[in-house]
């Protein structure tokens, strides 16, 4: 094979064209465009190194044609013979060297290009391998005291997902199929990774030493295939399902093993299996490409399933850069050589080789450009704020008007979920009485039809203000990225639990790359946090020994201003893991806090009585009855026995009409009112809700001074300890708290690997929120929901109000976050999947998510031209510069959302991924949320009307001001209609109501207003502002 061939060859592996027969993610992108890159890489790169070349040699050639010219003229001229003159025979020698040169130069062009490009390129990635001198490895340095570096520091890590692991089809007939990969077969013996190739392999028939959940040893078998029948409910039944499960490993194999060659092997395998011939013979059926006409359905999922699993790990933040400054090394040190240039020879060829260096570093950094704007395409794609597809919410029925009542009594839905999550007898009826005795029920909108969904958000003032926790399905660096403008400065405490890279908890990882992958993940996902934190917020991780110190190296490295304290939790004593010289019986619980702060406390040495005002002081809105925003809800009458000045009990809160609506004479019974006015008048709130403070009467919390000041006694802790280092006990002990609580809560086992133990997570909450009555705590690896449960026990024990938002991408936030977050607000204490005690529910509001991913902004990618290059361009330098530096940016406009999805909001459909194995749907993704959250909205209301067209919210910017963001069906509500809609809902700006309002499509509102006083002075300004542009500036900012 030719040296030109080679590079071609290498190239089109770089450019991932040599895979026609993928059509899932990037490599969509890269089909849309492989004819023009053929074209470029088979005739139009080689005729431009051609040209360059001899552009170069008839420049040299003429320069010494001249030289000749004059050298023969001035031998004559001496009287010499000019065929005697020495510097004659020497420029003659150069001439005729000049023909042979530009073949000589054309292949070291070739050489150069492929040695360097295959340096840089592993599968599907560029990795940082800079050669000083043999294979010593040159490391950016900028004079730091102590510097840490990793292979892929300048990379994001993009498989984060489960889908990576595990992938699941349905045949036809609606039967399921997943691959799984058992645990890794991972570097033993301080042997590295990259001494051998890792590979999927489809295991052999082998038994496992498993732990059970009481920490006992126990075999279990394993074959390549084997039938599972799994109960499902289905239309409120409960049928068998049989599913096809076959297994693979990640292993080792020898250096050179082909995965394609592996595949067939397990294609054969799999096919030959009795159970696949005689019940699962459709995965034989054919599914033909152009170039394997006779592949089957099992060889076109197996083949995608291993591709997406060895090749683009990572994303480059700069390839251009990289690649640039590594070209300039490149030539200085392996082309040019410059450490002999004082060696004359060497010298001279030097000088030979100039021209061709140059044509060298031309061509490399038009493949750079070339290869650039591809990454940028997947870094904006991947950096993009996500849609979000879905919203929803789980609300407790007390929190409901009891005008919806009648239609949840007659969901069925509803009940079978009760019923399945055994929170409802299977026997019980479904009646009005018996939602009213169960007011801790929790109704999944998921469940219900739009129009309940709409009178639902109407029925709610105040919306975020009442929700208790957000569970977003997404992968965790885009849900940062999407909350960042809402949450900035907003959490208290950030949980990270992320894989602990073991056996046990792997990371899907490069050959030879295991932690340099692991730094890349837990880097950028440690900095999107700190943008969540406040001043005081605590970061708190938990991890064991194998990245412990990496993880404490990345945290100094991110947040330099912050202090890292590290505690030991005995998380399973007596049963610990290793199999060899130590059984770790513990792992860590590392916080980071200010640099100065005093922030973590332990247990109490004595327990203490505080009494505190039950009046909000404070300036800010939520100390108010009626603000943006107020709490109406805290706003209500203490009744006071005027005799014994002892707290009766409390009145509903009045309707928040407006000031004043309330009686202030004492009640038929002779008991004083007591509202929460301040010295002047104002309508101010107490520190509980009327649900809290019915509690707080009942358990003598409230009392009242002979001048009916109402104050609230708190049984807390006079003092507390600093945090001790070494967590011990019961309630550490992840089998008990963790795994066996699951069992207990759900009445079955396996639902979740290697739960967290609820105490520890109730200790680290305890820890930082020991003085907080109100907190938010965001946790970017959601798991089985424990940060969730804790924060829910919490507010049950103490009556304070601490929030929480919960990040999870696998299947299990449905199956197990979900439920268990209902199950957790209906009652604390679960035997056998049922609850022990019924009476202790309490309020709880779950907002449930779902985002777009890397995969479906890919796959949503359209390529809707039908025109030619040359058609664009008729000049062939210009066509092959637009080809080189714009080619792949039109298609990262294509993947940004069409302008005129923005006059039908409501009916704006992307593919969407509905199972792991890709598969795609149509579905609506949900404009409205996902702009809430670009403009960071603090959503007071919602009034949507979809069959009106219109959807109208209401809520407060981060930076204070009051916001309205009008949505319509520019069909149904057009600029007459609009204008009618104007006043009702506030769009104009003589209402003096807001400070901001948004509106999608085109209309004839005033864009802006100003209020003046007499003296010129402006008291007042409003700015409406077009939702389109907004929109998609922030969608693709490059700074959250």
């Amino acid at each position: 094979m030719s040296k030109y061939n080679e590079l071609v060859k290498k190239l089109k592996e770089i450019f991932q064209i040599d895979k026609p027969e993928l059509d899932f993610g990037i490599y969509r992108i890269l089909n849309m465009r492989a004819k023009e890159i053929n074209d470029y890489l088979d005739n139009k790169l080689k005729a431009k190194i051609q040209a360059a070349l001899a552009d170069a040699g008839n420049a040299n050639k003429t320069n010494i044609e001249q030289q000749l010219q004059a050298a023969i003229k001035a031998a004559t001229d001496a009287g010499f013979e000019p065929e005697q003159s020495p510097k004659v025979q020497e420029l003659k020698k150069q001439l005729a060297a000049t023909a042979s040169g530009v073949s000589e130069h054309e292949n070291a062009v070739y050489s150069h290009l492929l040695t360097f490009f295959s340096r840089y390129y592993d599968n599907g990635d560029f990795i940082s391998q800079r050669r000083y001198k043999g294979d010593t490895y040159a490391i950016p340095y900028a004079g730091e005291e102590v510097m840490l570096h990793w292979a892929n520091k300048d990379q994001y890590y993009i498989k984060s997902g489960e889908n990576f692991a595990n992938y699941s089809f349905k045949l036809t007939d609606g039967r399921k199929v997943s691959f799984k990969l058992l645990t890794a077969d991972t570097a033993k013996d301080n042997r590295k990774d990259n001494e051998a190739d890792r590979r999927f392999v489809l295991i052999e028939p082998h038994v496992r030493t498993k732990i059970d959940e009481d920490g006992e040893e126990y075999e279990q078998p394993y074959n390549p295939v084997e039938v599972v029948k799994n109960r499902i409910i289905q239309d409120g039944q409960e049928i068998e399902r049989e599913e096809l499960i076959i297994h693979f490993e990640y292993k080792t194999v020898n250096k050179g093993t082909k995965q394609d060659g592996l595949v067939q092997d397990a294609i054969s395998k799999i096919l030959a299996a009795p159970q696949v011939q005689h019940h699962w013979a459709d995965l034989a059926n054919r599914a033909p490409t152009e170039t394997k006409p006779n592949r089957t359905e099992l060889e076109r999922h197996l083949t995608t399933y291993t591709q997406r699993n060895s090749a683009d790990y990572f994303i480059h933040k700069d390839l251009g850069g990289f690649l640039t400054n590594e070209l300039d090394f490149y030539i200085k040190n392996e082309v040019m050589n410059l450490d002999n240039l004082q060696n004359a020879q060497v010298f001279a060829s030097v000088e030979k080789q100039l021209r061709m260096i140059q044509c060298l570093r031309n061509v490399a950094q038009e493949l750079v450009i070339f290869l650039s704007q591809l990454e940028n395409v997947q870094k904006n794609i991947w950096l993009k704020r996500k849609f979000v597809v879905s919203c929803d919410y789980c609300v407790t029925l007390d929190l409901l008007p009891e005008e919806l009542f009648d239609e949840i009594c007659a969901n069925k839905k509803q009940w079978d979920q009760w019923r399945s999550q055994r929170v409802v007898e299977q026997t019980q009826l479904a009646n009005i009485g018996f939602l009213k005795q169960n007011l801790a029920l929790m109704i999944d909108t998921t469940l219900y039809s739009r129009e309940f969904k709409e009178k639902l958000l109407r029925s709610i003032d105040n919306l975020d203000e009442l929700i208790n926790g957000v569970l977003i399905g997404s992968e965790n660096y885009q849900a940062a990225k999407l909350m960042t403008a809402k949450y900035k400065g907003k959490a208290d405490l950030v949980y990270l639990d992320p894989p602990y890279n073991t056996d046990a908890t792997p990371i899907l990882y490069k050959n030879g790359y295991k932690e340099s992958s692991w730094a890349s993940l837990m880097g950028d996902r440690i900095l999107a946090s700190k943008y969540l934190l406040t001043d005081d917020g605590v970061i708190s991780y938990a991890i064991d020994d194998t990245e412990a110190s990496l993880l404490k190296e990345l945290e100094k490295q991110v947040n330099p201003e912050r202090e890292v304290f590290q505690c030991i939790v005995e998380h399973y004593p007596g049963s610990g893991t290793g199999r060899s010289n130590v059984s770790r019986t513990h792992e860590y619980c590392i916080f980071s806090v200010p640099n100065g702060a005093d922030i973590l406390r332990g247990d109490a040495v004595e327990d203490g009585i505080r009494t505190r005002g039950f009046r909000r002081a404070g300036t800010g809105d939520n100390n108010f009855r009626i603000g943006n925003p107020g709490r109406p809800e805290s706003f209500f009458a203490v009744l006071v026995n005027k005799n014994t000045f002892k707290v009766e009990g409390v009145e509903p809160p009045p309707p928040p009409i407006e000031k004043g609506n309330y009686p202030l004479e004492d009640t038929v019974e002779g008991f004083k009112r007591v509202y929460p006015l301040g010295k002047n008048g104002e309508e101010r709130v107490w520190s509980l809700s009327y649900e809290g403070a019915k509690r707080a009467v009942v358990d003598g919390r409230l009392i009242s001074s002979k001048d009916f000041v109402i104050n609230r006694l708190y049984h807390d802790k006079a003092r507390r300890l600093l945090l001790p280092s070494i967590w011990q006990g019961t309630q550490y002990n992840a089998t008990t708290g963790g795994t066996n609580l699951l069992t207990n809560l759900f009445g079955d086992s396996g639902r979740f690997s290697y739960p967290k133990s609820l105490g520890t997570m109730s200790r680290v909450l305890d820890s930082v929120f020991h003085s907080k009555e109100t907190s938010l705590t965001f946790d970017l690896f959601g798991g089985s929901g424990t940060t969730a449960h804790a924060v829910i026990n919490r507010n049950r024990a103490f009556d304070e109000n601490h929030k929480y938002v919960l990040v999870e991408m696998g299947q299990h936030a449905d199956s197990v976050i979900k439920e268990r977050i209902c199950k957790a607000a209906f009652s604390d204490q679960w035997v056998d999947g049922r609850p022990i005690n019924n009476s202790n529910g309490i309020s709880h509001c779950l907002k449930v998510i779902k985002l777009e991913s890397y995969e479906d902004a890919l796959n949503n990618i359209n390529d809707n031209q039908n025109h030619k290059l040359e058609d664009l361009f008729g000049n062939n330098a210009v066509e092959n510069e637009y080809f080189v530096k714009y080619s792949f940016s039109e298609q990262i406009n294509k993947s940004k959302i069409n302008t005129e999805h923005f006059s039908k909001p409501f009916d704006c459909m992307l593919d969407i991924a509905v199972d792991s194995a890709g598969s795609r749907e149509p579905k609506c993704v949900d404009l409205v949320e996902t702009f809430n959250y670009l403009i960071g909205l603090h959503v007071k209301s919602i009034e949507s009307n979809l069959d009106r067209g219109y959807v109208r919210i209401e809520g407060t910017l981060p930076t204070g001001e009051l916001t309205l963001v009008f949505w319509r069906d520019c069909d149904k509500i057009g600029y007459e209609e609009l204008a009618k809609y104007a006043n009702r809902f506030d769009l104009y700006a003589k209402e003096q109501t807001f400070d901001v309002i948004y509106i999608n499509g085109d209309h004839n509102l005033p864009t802006a207003f100003t209020l003046d006083t007499e003296q010129g002075e402006v008291t007042r300004s409003l700015k409406l502002r077009q939702i389109e542009p907004e929109f998609l500036s922030l969608m693709f900012a490059e700074e959250a």
